[in-house]
């Protein structure tokens, strides 16, 4: 029986409690948003005693599903002031489950500023001496706590921009390889943590236990049929070839590719920056390079890479189509290599690579740097790790940045800076951006595979709904985007599974259902914080300047934007 257990910073103890009966089949995102609404003073300061710190495993973790073990990790948001959600692949979903653990609550605030290093294992949990990590990066802080606690365990951690407490901080989750890879990246929790005096949590499973399974045979079919559906899908060897570079090239044609603060969707170096381009890098390299990788046990898909530059100086893994975007086209950069340079620097610090490079890129628009000087931004990466007035700025992410610069131009919503979509060219994805109670963010309903007219603002209102319930309840499952292309061929998979594990009676439709339950508490969430229909738009800049080539503004109908979640007018 799985429970919930609780860590107060202030007292240094923790207890572990029974499951509410209105968490019980929640999961992931719908349970984090659950526990905000239920636990958190909505108008807290994110960075204060009363804001919560919560780790919530997906319905399917831990049942040896390829792409099903992300973990949920969320708080209210330093960065937009609302409910958020981030989610990571890696090992830190599995382990926690097989503790027995339903959702790891952190609460409160030390009385002192040391650092705090969390072990959490069958024994319970343990407050031990993080001083010595200290300001280190994240790739010395993993190989440190590796080597005292082992090459087994699971280690959620932040890096020198979750110490300071900036609001572009991610917390950092090992791979399957070992590698501090699987940021948790979006809306600041990595400042969260630091808050709570957190260095590292540490969740050793090693003498965990499996889930308990309601009824073994019917999830073996139901498993087997999901697989089957996921390899046969043509997208799962696109992404597997290609990683999420793929993308690169495609968005590019449709004229959302972000280029020089988005001021064009096109950029004349895309080819260098697509998935072709990357996948004859490495395998030209060959050695530890590698266009194919899982990032969490058992995945198919393997999306993931392993790149290293041509200088073998660098290693970094994942090098996405989200960073290529915000930290190469966007700052007018066209070379691969420096691009994963500049990824490992900021994974070094623990920083979400799209709020950074937003927040660049607002800053060359304001004269701070010049689009294509991948030596400067790396200066000025530099001065987020120094701390200096200059690199707080850039680290509180761009809506900060554009304030105090006076820059117009910020692509943000709900003060989260967009993805590596131009809303002006991906219509859809910007009602996304803008009605979403995390803010801007691709993952909470990217629009770009649908076969429509992208530039139509019609219909696009039903199409980012869809999308929007879909990935709410896939981050309740724990289960990847991806994994929806095989749940995708047989609506009936998702409530087999779900059947068989737990003994449920769920029919098709659980999924929206589900995607529904999360969207519902997030709203409630905001609107207690403050939020109205009017937080639910974007910046005026891109309903008036044209977007080249195509030359498309953002014209959805505000009676769209107010009416995307009929459902809580009914």
């Amino acid at each position: 029986m799985k429970k919930i257990w609780r860590v107060n910073t202030r007292e240094k103890i923790f207890k572990i409690e029974d499951v509410p009966n209105r968490w019980e089949r929640l999961g992931g995102r719908a349970l984090l948003s659950s526990i905000l609404v239920d636990e958190v003073d909505a108008h807290c300061n994110p960075l204060g005693h009363k804001n919560k710190l919560i780790f919530a495993p997906g319905l399917l973790v831990g049942y040896n599903l390829s792409s099903c073990d992300r973990i949920s990790i969320g708080g209210k948001s330093p960065l937009t002031g609302g409910v958020k959600e981030s989610n990571a692949g890696g090992r830190t979903g599995l382990q926690i489950v097989r503790l027995g653990i339903k959702a790891l609550i952190i609460e409160e605030k030390p009385l002192d500023e040391s650092w705090t290093v969390l072990h959490v294992s069958k024994e319970g949990v343990r407050f031990e001496s993080g001083e010595e990590l200290a300001g280190l990066g994240v790739y010395e802080t993993s190989k440190k706590l590796i080597e005292i606690y082992g090459e087994k365990v699971a280690i959620a951690m932040i890096g020198p921009a979750g110490e300071m407490e900036l609001s572009a901080a991610g917390i950092q989750n090992l791979d399957k390889d070992k590698a501090p890879s699987r940021i948790a990246a979006r809306g600041g929790m990595g400042a969260v943590m630091g808050s709570k005096g957190i260095k590292a949590i540490i969740i050793d499973g090693s003498e965990g236990e499996k889930p308990k399974v309601a009824d073994g045979q019917g999830l073996k079919e139901a498993r087997k049929a999901y697989t089957k559906a996921l390899l046969g899908h043509p997208q799962t060897q696109v992404y597997k070839d290609y990683g999420t570079a793929a993308l690169t090239m495609m968005v590019d044609t449709f004229g959302a590719l972000p280029t020089r603060n988005f001021s064009s969707g096109t950029f004349e170096g895309a080819e260098n920056l697509s998935g072709e381009k990357m996948r004859e890098n490495l395998l030209d390299r060959g050695g530890d390079c590698d266009p194919s990788h899982p990032c969490m046990v058992g995945c198919a898909i393997q999306s993931s890479n392993i790149y290293v530059t041509l200088d073998k100086g660098i290693t970094v893994s994942p090098l996405e189509y989200e960073t290529i975007g915000l930290m190469g086209s966007n700052l007018g950069i066209a070379d691969m290599d420096f691009i994963a340079k500049l990824n490992y620097e900021v994974n070094d610090l623990g920083m979400d690579s799209i709020e950074v490079g937003a927040a660049l890129g607002v800053a060359a628009d304001a004269g701070i740097l010049k689009f294509g000087d991948g030596e400067r931004v790396l200066e000025l990466l530099d001065e987020i790790r120094a701390g200096s007035p200059l690199g707080r700025i850039l680290g509180n992410g761009a809506a900060i940045t554009g304030k105090v610069l006076g820059v117009e131009r910020v692509p943000v919503a709900k003060g989260q800076a967009f993805s590596a979509y131009d809303p002006r060219a991906i219509k859809g994805t910007g009602i996304t951006y803008a009605t979403s109670p995390q803010g801007a963010d691709h993952t909470c309903g990217l629009t770009i595979r649908a076969n429509v007219d992208h530039r139509d603002p019609k219909g696009q209102k039903e199409l980012s709904l869809d999308k929007q319930l879909s990935m709410a309840g896939f981050d309740s499952l724990g289960a990847c985007i991806f994994a929806g292309f095989g749940y995708g061929v047989d609506e009936n998979v998702i409530p087999s599974l779900l059947n068989a594990i737990y003994g449920w009676e769920e029919e098709v439709g659980v999924l929206k259902k589900m995607g529904q339950e999360s969207l519902t508490f997030e709203r409630k969430f905001n609107k207690l914080a403050g939020f109205t229909k009017a937080d639910d738009r974007l910046p005026e800049w891109v309903t008036r300047e044209q977007l080249p080539p195509f030359n498309s503004v953002f014209d959805v109908s505000e009676s769209d934007l107010d009416s995307v979640f009929e459902w809580e007018d009914k």
